[in-house]
């Protein structure tokens, strides 16, 4: 399966991406919610899942996931947050705007891949 791992943080992407390699997973690294899109014509829109920051340059996570849920080719690829916003309302308006979990930086690598696993 491939997935995005969308956050403004390489080193962020890069844990992430370490925490998954042993799934077999293809991943696919973007630094804003404008690179997501790219990433996903690049790729035919075959993307298992996509984790994204809240807080990105340009397009925030939350405005990508709206736009995501917006349109017909992506609206179906579920949408998981990994961030910094840990408030409930955040966390509240980010799964009203679709997003199928949400997981609370900072997190263990135990945390990490419990979600990982409970959410693709």
């Amino acid at each position: 399966m491939k997935v995005i791992i969308a956050d403004d943080s390489k080193v962020m992407r890069n844990i992430i991406q370490n925490a998954m390699r042993p799934m077999g997973t293809e991943i696919i690294q973007a630094g804003s919610g404008q690179e997501v899109f790219e990433q996903l014509e690049i790729h035919g829109g075959k993307v298992g899942a996509i984790f994204m920051d809240w807080n990105m340059p340009g397009m925030t996570g939350l405005e990508c996931l709206k736009l995501l849920k917006k349109n017909e080719k992506y609206k179906d690829i579920p949408v998981l947050m990994i961030s910094t916003e840990s408030e409930d309302d955040k966390v509240s308006i980010a799964r009203e705007a679709g997003a199928k979990g949400y997981l609370t930086k900072p997190f263990t690598n135990e945390e990490l891949i419990k979600f990982i696993n409970s959410s693709i």
